[in-house]
């Protein structure tokens, strides 16, 4: 992956983001105070607000996105199955819950809406989950493209159901494992 390079002080903390390439198109990886706040794919609607991002840099020039950077080259080389890295994930209570239990899916592997509402102990929030999942910051470290529908088919993703799809494939053939 090449990175390419934008710092917004928000608060007491610096925000900055890289950019970087992949198989799936480009990555926007962002971070504040020392930890990676986002990841966003180049969707049209879907971009985060320019002050969201902070100011445009190499990924190299910081430890979080030199970090982020290296993991994503690594995972999407099928040489890295989970992600090691400082995250720090805004959203309601409920939303963290949903992300962390998104945390719990082992790579390779897909469970429904209904099966993570289950998880974390909301059997009948399946639709708010759906919601909350899409909300994730950081997609792909926060693997919420391993949720599918009921039936096992592939539904809503923020990336599109192609980077969905490649997602996916990429990690059942790594992991040898088939859809469920």
């Amino acid at each position: 992956m090449i990175a390419r390079t934008e710092t917004a002080l928000t608060g007491a903390a610096l925000r900055s983001h890289a950019v970087i390439d992949s198989p799936i198109g480009p990555l926007t990886l962002v971070t504040e105070g020392g930890k990676l706040t986002g990841l966003y794919m180049d969707v049209a609607g879907h971009e985060p607000d320019e002050a969201v991002l902070g100011e445009r840099i190499i990924a190299d020039d910081d430890p979080v996105l030199g970090a982020a950077a290296s993991q994503l080259t690594a995972y999407f080389a099928g040489d890295l199955t989970s992600f090691d890295l400082p995250l720090n994930l805004e959203g309601t209570g409920f939303q963290r819950t949903v992300w962390a239990g998104l945390q719990g899916i082992p790579y390779g592997e897909t469970i429904s809406y209904g099966e993570l509402a289950r998880r974390i102990g909301q059997p009948s929030a399946s639709r708010a989950v759906g919601l909350a999942n899409g909300r994730n910051p950081v997609s792909i470290v926060v693997p919420c493209h391993r949720v599918v529908g009921s039936d096992g088919s592939l539904t809503g993703y923020g990336g599109g159901l192609p980077r969905k799809q490649y997602l996916l494939a990429l990690e059942q053939r790594v992991s040898g494992q088939t859809l469920a």
